[in-house]
């Protein structure tokens, strides 16, 4: 079982005792102290022992996973799409969003947002959409 040795090694250093001091005070085998203490392994009958010396539940010896950030990449996508009323009267057909997005889904790619400039605010014909795409980069 892991077990948190940095705590171990606070409990132990608060009270000033040396690994030897900790050993007796618990019950356990020096060695058994010197091993908790660098591998962050313990039995539970040797955290019950540990917890039962420093006066603490034998729950707060668990080591705490912390959490990992998962860090990103990010591309966009730029696709040029006409509308608008100056576009004609028969506006023109979306592009083959499909094929877009299965395509950069195999490349490990995860759409995250779609920006479409405002057209009633723009006098051009050919607008973009604008596709952001994320995946998680290795650590």
């Amino acid at each position: 079982m892991n077990i948190n040795a940095a705590l171990i090694k606070q409990l132990r250093s608060e009270k000033s005792w040396s690994q030897d001091e900790l050993a007796i005070a618990s019950g356990l085998n020096l060695r058994t102290v010197q091993r908790i203490e660098n591998e962050a392994t313990a039995s539970l009958q040797s955290k019950k022992a540990l917890a039962s010396v420093f006066g603490v539940a034998v729950k707060d010896l668990e080591h705490v996973e912390l959490p990992f950030m998962q860090k990103y990449e990010y591309k966009t996508v730029d696709i040029d799409w006409k509308q608008g009323f100056l576009a004609g009267i028969k506006p023109a057909p979306l592009p083959d969003l499909k094929t877009i997005l299965n395509k950069e889904g195999q490349e490990g790619w995860r759409l995250v947002q779609v920006l479409q400039p405002d057209i009633l605010m723009s006098a051009r014909t050919v607008e973009k959409i604008v596709m952001i795409f994320e995946r998680p980069v290795a650590a």
